[in-house]
């Protein structure tokens, strides 16, 4: 049976609510819907940026001490917003959409200690806009000793099952984390978090430009990449690790430039992250045929060249090119899960998160 699922994404880019509506049965995608976005204001990303700051500490997934709880107010708000201005702005109503999939706000990301924190109140949501929400996907994963991410696979491979090509063809979608989805026929699904994505690169243009982003990776191609800093960089054990693997957004937050000017600290950032996500090649069972870029990275030309640069003959094209929404991937996946979820369907497997058996996932909160 197929049913209307709207999927919503905040991500560790801290940008906004990306809003997506498809019609998927949980196994393919029979229709992509419209989109939406939804920004975060100024305010509301300061203390998002507190909020991960103090979740450093959090002792367990359900603790909201100090800002956390105004926090999670703040991204439950969020959500409702966006949701209410695209069921307005698509003349839709309420009973039009069967389920809603809600991820939340990841504030703290740490498997080894079972632990994911995702903010906002799924409950206050699904009453707000009167239509069931599904939430907390990672939890059952993270607790069965699994990564908890990536979790985006299963969507990308019925995205790239669609294209008719010869594989293995890898998806990378570049957030705050980059993460990799390798696809090679039916049978093999592998996903790892590669390394920083734009975490890195927008807070040192925050913190040096006062901007949110490098756009088009415009800045950063007026600079000069640090190669030596970026070899000693993937020198941190994670690089060499294999996959399944997976990273907090803050994870590199040491890694320090020192004191650059700031186009080249932007070119070798920039270069740091394509170099990461090069650097996963030998990792995988055959070299990628065609790596395709969706996130916030696929608008970053620089970003792209670069990743071209590294991965030889294979071709480096943006999502959009296919004709997928760049912008609403993530978001028209949470919605491809709460269906799977709904159907007791894998959400992860041991390939793609280290789970020890194909896991389902999600909790429904009802209006």
């Amino acid at each position: 049976m197929m049913l209307t699922a709207l999927g919503l994404m905040s991500g560790t880019s801290l940008d906004g609510v990306d809003v997506a509506l498809i019609e998927t049965d949980g196994k393919q995608v029979k229709a992509f819907g419209p989109s939406g976005y939804r920004p975060y204001s100024p305010a509301e990303r300061n203390l998002l940026r507190q909020a991960l700051s103090e979740a450093v500490h959090l002792p367990q997934r359900d603790a909201r001490p100090g800002i956390l709880a105004e926090a999670e107010r703040a991204v439950t708000l969020a959500h409702a917003e966006a949701v209410a201005a695209f069921v307005a702005q698509n003349r839709m109503k309420p009973e039009d959409i069967d389920i809603v999939g809600f991820h939340g706000q990841t504030v703290l990301h740490r498997p080894e200690r079972r632990l994911t924190v995702q903010i906002g109140d799924a409950l206050a949501l699904a009453k707000a806009i009167h239509i069931p929400v599904m939430h907390d996907f990672r939890a059952a994963d993270v607790e069965a000793g699994g990564q908890g991410a990536p979790f985006v696979p299963v969507y990308h491979r019925a995205l790239a099952n669609s294209l008719a090509r010869e594989g293995p063809i890898v998806v990378v979608n570049i957030g705050g984390v980059s993460n990799i989805t390798y696809i090679d026929g039916n049978d093999t699904l592998i996903a790892c978090d590669t390394g920083p994505g734009n975490a890195l690169l927008d807070d040192f243009m925050y913190r040096t430009m006062n901007q949110a982003f490098d756009t088009e990776g415009k800045f950063a191609a007026l600079g000069k990449a640090d190669e030596a800093w970026i070899a000693r960089a993937l020198e941190l054990p994670f690089f060499a690790s294999p996959p399944p693997k997976s990273l907090d957004r803050n994870d590199f937050v040491a890694l320090k430039l020192g004191d650059v000017p700031p186009a080249d600290g932007a070119a070798t950032l920039t270069a740091f992250t394509a170099a990461a996500i090069a650097r996963v090649i030998p990792l995988l069972p055959r070299r990628p045929r065609s790596w395709i870029v969706c996130g916030g990275g696929a608008r970053n030309l620089t970003m792209l060249r670069l990743l071209r640069e590294r991965v030889g003959t294979a071709t480096v094209e943006a999502a959009e090119t296919l004709g997928w929404a760049s912008d609403a991937i993530e978001a028209q996946a949470f919605g491809f899960l709460a269906a799977r979820g709904l159907k007791g369907l894998p959400l992860s497997y041991p390939s793609t998160t280290g789970v020890p058996m194909p896991m389902t996932g999600g909790v429904i909160a009802r209006p």
